[in-house]
């Protein structure tokens, strides 16, 4: 078997990226309300044995068996964020948690090797696949922080014989197997496909030649039984919502897979499908909140229909929200290119925190059956309007289970949300540092020569664009380092030591001497953008699901008369949206005031806003007045029509 690269060591990386970062150890302190987020979910929600041993109670019972259900994906998707969040938190009592579910689950292996929701006489149907490939992710994002030697070797051996078994009966029909498009009833075969990634990583981990043979056969299969989803992103004739299958999180989870595989096999043609499905998702898909989706978890050409009001409120979900930033991570180490990050931030600042449910509301349930239902918060909401609308409207991914409490999917997912912050925050180059994001605290790690150093970022950003970054070091030392110019940034100020330094598109670099004390000042340009929709016309989408068939059937859109009359405003990263708790009503059209596509807005004191939030501003109107508004994250919060929300904002 080969060697278990511990995160950390100076070899990991280089079998997983063809650019030159490399993960050294990075610790992130952070002081406001990004630390607040983070250990608010690590309490509410991460540190819970209750539920630990519930999600993992699915697989004794094969609970999913009777709907062909996906309650199995709960334990590996929260298991991967909480991960990640220990990676920041250090929080022992988490650690202790963690092991603790680790144990558990792989104490509900069967005889067989399997650990599924499924049993084995309805096994590889349904969701059996999407849940085994969460299992394998939750076991090996633990590897990465697990202290206990013994544990790691039992749970490689464990994913050995879980793979191993699927290996056994998933594959060429000449082997008289069963394709792996076929492995379920869902989506042409997406959600089976996407466990191309931990086959991957299981590769890379213990270097049998049989699970990259798999992983070449998952790849060959193309994603689906209707079309090969690699070609076409290749090929770039079409966009990722013309393809005959659309689900959004599950084809970007292909997506992540197919990057861990040619991270092996260093094929350009799949890097190219790669970039090529990347760009068409920020070309075509990529909404002013950061996420995809206007008809429920859609690709649907969400760029240009953003704006219409009459989408499905269904929309925008936070299992895709989360996908994109992890996918935004891997590509920007994959590429090195700002633009990567840029979108990491705008999902980070707008969907994802605004998702967070900081007021413990419990969103509405479709109650099936007559059984009892416990009614109780979950941490973070599934859906977000873009037009006038409320949060809270339906729980994603909801599957009650046999005690009578019920989960869902984007709960589950979006701890990672959180744990990617510290991850995105700072990167480690052969010849220096790589800061993507500005963040009030410290990262401290390594100089290229392997000696401590410490960055503090003072800075009220993203509230304000001034950023002020103090090097600590124990000895000069020259090297590069790398910092984000925002594509916002219309006018980015930067200096060293009070020395002006041009301020180049994407990632400036400064190379120089470094000594302790140096002080970078960074001042970014936080003008109030005015966004307009972009008209369409009309459209053929693949958004009507045929349930019971599998089938997507195409339709013809044409684009709302009302979207002309919406616009959005952003300042910096963060949108603005208004709040009917913030003394009008969404629904009645204004008329903003301004100058060459920008708004007039001046930041107040957020004690003047009857809500916790980032920012708030107001905003000049033509008649004179002025229109209270908050950051998009902070508003909506109480789930109905009270704080009903709106970020592209109905005009005259």
């Amino acid at each position: 078997m080969k060697t278990f690269y511990k995160q950390g060591s100076a070899d990991f990386p280089r079998l997983l990226t063809d650019r030159m970062f490399y993960d050294a150890e990075i610790a992130c302190y952070y002081r406001g309300f990004l630390d607040g987020a983070i250990r608010y979910v690590e309490e509410f929600q991460l540190l819970d044995p209750i539920l630990w041993r519930r999600f993992v109670e699915q697989f004794r019972t094969a609970a999913d068996d009777a709907d062909n259900g996906w309650r199995g994906e709960y334990w590996g998707k929260m298991m991967r964020g909480a991960c990640f969040v220990y990676s920041y938190t250090k929080n022992e009592a988490l650690m202790k948690t963690l092991t603790d579910t680790v144990r558990d689950m792989l104490d509900s292996e069967d005889e067989n090797g399997r650990i599924s929701a499924y049993p084995i006489t309805h096994e590889f149907d349904g969701w059996d696949m999407w849940c085994r490939k969460y299992v394998l992710l939750g076991l090996q994002y633990y590897l990465e922080i697990c202290r206990d030697e013994e544990l790691k070797k039992r749970i490689i051996a464990s994913m050995c014989r879980q793979t191993d078994y699927i290996i056994s009966k998933i594959g060429d029909t000449n082997q008289k197997k069963l394709p792996i498009t076929m492995a379920t009833r869902h989506w042409r075969g997406l959600n089976s496909s996407s466990i191309l990634e931990p086959i991957v990583r299981l590769y890379n981990l213990t270097g049998e030649k049989r699970y990259f043979d798999f992983a070449t056969y998952i790849v060959e299969c193309g994603g689906t039984d209707v079309a090969n989803i690699f070609d076409l992103a290749y090929e770039n004739d079409l966009l990722p919502y013309q393809y005959p299958v659309t689900k959004a999180y599950e084809m970007t989870s292909c997506f992540e897979g197919l990057l861990e595989y040619y991270r092996v096999t260093k094929n350009e043609r799949y890097k190219t499908a790669i970039l090529n499905f990347a760009n068409r998702i920020l070309e075509s898909e990529f909404t002013v909140i950061g996420s995809s989706g206007c008809t429920h978890e859609l690709f649907d050409h969400s760029f240009f229909r953003q704006a219409n009001t009459t989408n499905n409120p269904v929309m925008q979900e936070t299992c895709v929200t989360v996908t994109l930033m992890k996918f935004f991570q891997r590509l920007l180490l994959l590429t090195g290119e700002s633009k990567f990050a840029d979108a990491f931030e705008i999902s980070m600042y707008n969907a994802f925190l605004g998702a967070i449910n900081t007021e413990k509301k419990v969103g509405k349930v479709k109650i099936f059956g007559d059984v009892e239902w416990i009614h109780e918060p979950l941490p973070f909401d599934s859906y977000s309007p873009l037009t006038a609308g409320t949060r809270g409207i339906q729980v994603g991914g909801l599957k009650r289970m046999a005690d009578g409490h019920y989960y869902g999917c984007c709960a589950c997912i979006a701890p990672a949300g959180c744990g990617l912050i510290p991850q995105m925050h700072l990167l480690n180059e052969e010849n220096g540092l790589v800061m993507s994001l500005f963040i009030d605290g410290t990262v401290a790690t390594t100089t290229p020569t392997g000696h401590p150093i410490t960055l503090e970022t003072v800075t009220d950003y993203p509230r304000d664009g001034h950023v002020e970054i103090i090097c600590r070091l124990d000895a000069p030392e020259a090297f590069t380092l790398k910092l984000r110019n925002p594509a916002w940034s219309k006018h980015t100020l930067l200096s060293v030591n009070g020395e002006r330094i041009s301020a180049s598109e994407g990632f400036i670099s400064i190379t120089r001497e470094w000594k302790d004390g140096d002080r970078i000042t960074l001042d970014l340009d936080m003008r109030t953008e005015v966004i307009r929709p972009t008209p369409y016309g009309t459209d053929i989408l693949m958004n009507r699901v045929v349930w019971g068939h599998n089938y997507m059937v195409s339709t013809f859109d044409r684009e709302d008369p009302l979207a002309k009359h919406h616009i959005a405003l952003r300042r910096g990263p963060l949108m603005l949206a208004q709040d009917n708790r913030l003394g009008y009503s969404v629904d009645t059209p204004i008329e903003v005031l301004t100058d060459a596509d920008e708004a007039v807005a001046e930041l107040v004191d957020p004690k003047k806003v009857p809500y916790p939030c980032i920012i708030a501003a107001t905003v000049s109107l033509t008649d004179g007045s002025q229109m209270l508004v908050t950051d998009y994250a902070s508003a909506g919060k109480t789930w109905n029509e009270e704080s009903k929300m709106a970020v592209w904002m109905l005009t005259k």
